[in-house]
Order: structure tokens, then sequence, then C-alpha cells
């Protein structure tokens, strides 16, 4: 029983991991493609947002890539800053980038909200 848990419990990890890492690079991707040369037509706030939600996301995978035990505060962050950006991400309207980045970002707060809860 122990060892069935323990392989279930590596795969979710595994599955946050990956969920961390995709929604890394989609913020990072859309925050530069989006805005680049676009600056005064972004919003700044949601900007930081898209790269605050990347570095969390980075932070994440990273205490658990290395076993942290303290990943659950990092994956209890993620989750809700992953939530408020998949927010900030819905409101542009009629983009296809930010409407990518909303799913990615809503599917990493699920797994870390998980991981969170798990620890």
């Amino acid at each position: 029983m122990a060892t069935s848990q323990t392989t279930r419990s590596r795969a979710s990890m595994d599955q946050c991991i990956e969920n961390c890492t995709r929604c890394h690079r989609i913020c990072l991707e859309v925050t530069a493609a989006h805005f680049r040369g676009e600056a005064a037509k972004g919003d700044e706030a949601h900007v930081r947002l898209l790269i605050d939600c990347a570095q969390i996301c980075a932070t994440s995978a990273d205490f658990m890539i290395r076993g942290s035990e303290l990943h659950r505060f990092t994956c209890g962050a993620c989750a809700e800053i992953c939530d408020r950006c998949a927010e900030a991400c819905e409101r542009v309207r009629d983009d296809t980038r930010m409407a990518a980045c909303a799913e990615v970002c809503r599917t990493c707060a699920r797994s870390c909200r998980d991981m969170a809860q798990a620890a």
C-alpha cells in the first residue's frame, strides 16, 4: 500500500513540476511576444503579474525537483498567483495567446494546490 501511494505521490509531483515548467515558459513567452514594443499599450500590472507567475512557477518546480520539504509553501503561493494570472489573462479578449496562458495557469494552479494540501 505504501509503495503504491508513494508512486502516486511521485507521479503527482512529476506532473506538477511539468505544469509549473510549462506555466513558467508560457508566461515569459506571452510577456515577451505580446508586450514587446507595446509597453505604452500594455497593462503594467498585468505584465508584473505574468513575470511574478513565471518566477513562482520556476521556484516551485525547483523546490520539488530537489525534494525540499518546504515545497508545500511555494506550491501554495504558486496556486494563488497562477489563479490571479489566469484571471488577468482571461480579461484580455480576442487574444489566443492570453487564452492559452490562462488555461495553462489554471492547470498549474490546480496541481500546485494539490501539492500544497498533500504535503
